[in-house]
């Protein structure tokens, strides 16, 4: 599966009101470090712990998403559960940087379900 380019006129109802997580990808044309944050996020999708859809965002073309989300620096990940942002990645450096990011994430799900499962 790959990224679904959204825009202002869908992000409520493909984003926000998605039944299961979801991470959004603002971008843009010119951002070459954005160029590398969308390979990396596809072969995440496939590892991730449960389904996961991922979300392409042209910031530039989507400036009330830029601002509601107060963007600062490009690429941003959201990371979204039930309409709600558990966590923000910005300023990452490199692909390593990108993946050790994205895998904290990943391992925090993990232990988190782990838990609300045993405690059911």
């Amino acid at each position: 599966m790959m990224m679904t380019t959204v825009t202002e006129d869908n992000f409520n109802q493909a984003v926000l009101a998605s039944s299961g997580p979801v991470f959004v990808h603002f971008r843009a044309p010119w951002c070459g470090i954005c160029r590398i944050a969308s390979p990396i996020l596809n072969s995440y999708q496939e590892q991730w712990p449960v389904p996961l859809r991922i979300f392409d965002v042209n910031a530039d073309e989507n400036f009330k998403l830029a601002n509601q989300y107060q963007l600062t620096t490009l690429p941003t990940l959201l990371y979204i559960e039930n309409g709600e942002v558990l966590h923000r990645i910005e300023g990452f450096e490199s692909r390593n940087d990108l993946r050790d990011r994205l895998e904290a994430i990943a391992c925090r799900y993990r232990l988190e379900n782990a838990f609300v499962s045993r405690s059911a």
